[in-house]
């Protein structure tokens, strides 16, 4: 990874641009502090992503980001029988 000041980075633009297309990464740095990084774009197309989700769908081990579809999940039995609000509550308050 290479470390470029601002002024170098301004002057020459164009050739730091070169670098970043052909893969490079480059760290830009402001009194010696580094304040950005200039990197190809993330090859998904939504820099959005944050970087730990994009990794967790690599790994299988997560889903992207896709369209909410109902069939992906589980369906589950009632577990109390259908009640009035009223009723429910009598029933959890007990004999208080």
């Amino acid at each position: 990874m290479q470390t470029v000041g601002i002024r170098q980075l301004k002057n020459r633009l164009s050739e730091y641009v070169r670098l970043v297309r052909a893969g490079e990464e480059i760290l830009i740095t402001s009194h010696g502090e580094v304040v950005a990084e200039l990197r190809p774009p993330e090859a998904s197309g939504d820099a959005a992503t944050p970087a730990g989700l994009r990794e967790l769908v690599r790994r299988g081990m997560a889903h992207g980001l896709v369209r909410n579809d109902p069939s992906r999940y589980r369906s589950y039995p009632r577990a109390l029988a259908k009640a009035t609000s009223r009723e429910l509550l009598d029933w959890g308050r007990g004999d208080r």
